[in-house]
């Protein structure tokens, strides 16, 4: 089973401004309501992918009442700790022609509410799947993923971290299963600014070595690179699409990737279906349903069958030139 940790969820209020001026009233041509949250995101693709998992977390006030209801109603499991005070945060998103992104800080959660997630991930059995994903409030401990890690080691349980900075690096000696930064996250932890899957893979190597049984590193519209758990390297192409939406995008490649080792594909192919969710997502208005995924990850299938023969056109010319010099 695969649990997914959600501490500061969101309604993620989406509205389409023909104008955006500051001092001014702006009006609004259309707007969409979701639950959003990083693991939620997570929970949601896997749901819609087949694939059995619960969202964990916290929820407070009528915000929450929406996160919860909304969550039931796309048919996912739910395992949420409802505060006594506070509301679920409202992330407002303008999207004209500039998307513009205003997240609200979201409600105080008790120690003893923390006390009370950790009896219920007690309970998760060995075999089973962790996500971490997304900041940590600032009214809990920076080191959060770090300190359930420790206190849940030795249990069997596969840890998945997707988190930024710190977060991550302090991550890494718990060995997560799982982790998957970007290419401007690896830059900021190494000083660098990697752009290309081949120009990230020597800094995936390295938290590789650092702990990380798995990393994936997601580089936009260029792709992903892999280094496995195995020390194997791989890389992959972004299938073509329009941007639409960046929010979930990454989220949608944690689920992918999970999804197709769920479902016992090699590495390398669960990173191309990794790329395909994400890419899915950005295409569309929302996170991306299981056709439009599949149509992605058919057409990126194809655009690696036409590299690879490319390069197999490219490879025989080259030993013919060869030959004929010799000759």
């Amino acid at each position: 089973m695969i649990y997914t940790v959600t501490f500061n969820p969101s309604v993620d209020y989406v509205m389409h401004p023909t104008t955006l001026d500051m001092g001014y009233t702006n009006r609004s041509t259309a707007e969409e309501m979701y639950a959003g949250g990083n693991g939620i995101n997570v929970s949601t693709i896997l749901t819609e992918l087949g694939v059995d998992n619960v969202a964990m977390g916290f929820i407070g006030g009528f915000t929450g009442d929406f996160v919860l209801n909304t969550l039931q109603q796309q048919g996912i499991n739910t395992n949420f700790i409802r505060l006594d005070k506070g509301n679920t945060r409202i992330n407002v998103k303008l999207n004209g022609i500039i998307m513009t992104i205003i997240n609200g800080m979201g409600p105080n959660i008790p120690i003893s509410k923390v006390d009370e997630l950790f009896t219920r991930i007690d309970r998760v059995s060995s075999g089973s799947t962790l996500v971490l994903t997304g900041s940590i409030p600032s009214c809990l401990p920076d080191d959060m993923y770090d300190m359930m890690m420790s206190k849940f080691s030795g249990r069997g349980i596969r840890f998945v971290v997707d988190a930024p900075g710190d977060l991550l690096m302090n991550a890494l000696a718990a060995e997560p299963f799982f982790i998957k930064p970007n290419n401007h996250e690896v830059g900021r932890i190494f000083g660098a600014n990697p752009e290309t899957p081949e120009e990230v893979l020597p800094y995936a190597r390295q938290l590789h070595e650092k702990g990380a049984q798995n990393v994936l590193v997601s580089c936009g519209g260029y792709g992903a690179a892999l280094v496995d758990a195995n020390g194997e390297e791989h890389v992959t192409r972004c299938p073509p699409c329009r941007l639409v939406n960046a929010t979930g995008a990454g989220d949608s490649m944690v689920a992918g990737f999970l999804a197709a080792l769920d479902r016992g594909w090699s590495y390398g192919d669960a990173l191309n279906y990794a790329s395909a969710c994400g890419s899915a997502t950005a295409a569309s208005n929302g996170l991306a349903n299981r056709s439009t995924i599949e149509r992605f990850y058919s057409s990126l299938n194809h655009l690696l069958a036409d590299e690879k023969a490319h390069a197999g056109e490219e490879v025989v010319e080259v030993v013919e030139t060869d030959d004929d010099s010799e000759a």
